[in-house]
């Protein structure tokens, strides 16, 4: 009896303990324009950074970190992940075509919660669509997601120079099996320095010669903890630090995403030589955006699609189906 007593005294301590609080921080609580689902989604690990101000550079100087997020996840192509379902069967029948060649374009079949009629220039007239996704989608069926008509998919990798979206190595692998285009996006903090959220960002996220462009997300966001606007000059000079930054290391011209109010706030005239890509969910960008050239136009931030729990923001690709092909293939040449 008193072994027994001994050993369940120390079960009960080690249960005691392991309820202690020894997790890592609270996660981000940015959203951008991702729609949080009802349903729980996963807790972040995310590092203990402090915020700091400091003054910035304007020239890109000194090596800057290669990513670390994936060290842990190597693998030989094609082997399974343990206590992960494979995809193999579920993915759809030869999903990116011949090897290297084209991806195969699904047409779109998604439906939206709150539809708009754009009229003549309906985003559902164009060839290529796709998606934009972070936590709040929670578990994604990929392969699903892509027979829909999600041809390329924008994934949050990280905001501020601290937080990693905990989906974020799950989801830019499960979407490369399920034979997506995929990029990965950065919502930037203005309350931490450019400099510093460029090495987070490089960090975290994989020198891929077949990734879409990296994006930075420039918006106002009322659900921000940094409620800091700059003024515009403020604004150009830190994302310039950014974009010049991933460019070097990326060897690809980064894609600035933005919303309505912030471009008119900021970004009127600027960048001339940036693609962009624009969130226009009631009119034609044209109209929203006049003069402004763009590769992306984020249309729907209430779509619904097999695969998905909830809402998912809609994107399209300004192009044919040839121009698509052609694009891609030069920004992994």
């Amino acid at each position: 009896m008193r072994h027994l007593s001994v050993v369940s005294a120390i079960v009960i301590f080690g249960l005691v303990l392991s309820g202690c609080g020894f997790g890592g921080d609270r996660p981000s609580r940015e959203t951008t324009s991702s729609v949080r689902p009802a349903s729980p989604v996963p807790s972040a690990e995310v590092s203990a950074v402090a915020a700091k101000s400091a003054p910035e550079a304007l020239a890109w100087a000194g090596p800057v970190p290669e990513p670390q997020a994936f060290t842990s996840a190597q693998r030989t192509v094609g082997m399974p992940v343990p206590a992960e379902r494979p995809l193999a069967m579920l993915a759809p029948e030869n999903p990116a075509g011949p090897r290297g060649g084209r991806t195969r374009v699904y047409s779109h079949s998604f439906r939206d919660a709150h539809p708009i009629n754009f009229g003549k220039r309906s985003p559902r007239k164009m060839a290529v669509h796709g998606v934009d996704v972070s936590r709040w989608q929670g578990d994604i069926n990929w392969a699903k997601l892509r027979s829909q008509g999600a041809n390329f998919a924008y994934i949050k990798a990280t905001d501020g120079g601290d937080h990693l979206d905990p989906m974020f190595k799950k989801n830019w692998r499960r979407a490369n099996e399920a034979g997506l285009k995929r990029g990965a996006y950065h919502f930037f903090y203005w309350c931490r320095t450019a400099g510093e959220q460029a090495d987070w960002f490089i960090r975290n996220v994989p020198r891929d010669p077949t990734a879409l462009p990296p994006v930075i997300d420039v918006e106002w966001n009322g659900e921000s903890s940094c409620k800091r606007r700059p003024s515009r000059e403020r604004v150009l000079e830190k994302m310039q630090v950014f974009v010049d930054k991933l460019e070097r290391h990326y060897g690809q011209r980064p894609i600035i995403y933005t919303a309505p109010d912030f471009y008119r706030d900021n970004l009127q005239g600027a960048f001339p030589n940036h693609p962009f890509w624009l969130r226009s969910v009631a009119a034609h960008p044209s109209k929203v955006y006049p003069g402004r050239k763009w590769v992306f136009w984020q249309y729907s931030g209430s779509g619904l699609s097999h695969g998905v729990e909830g809402r998912i923001d809609l994107n399209v690709f300004n192009g044919s189906e040839e121009d698509w092909h052609n694009w891609v293939a030069a920004r992994s040449s």
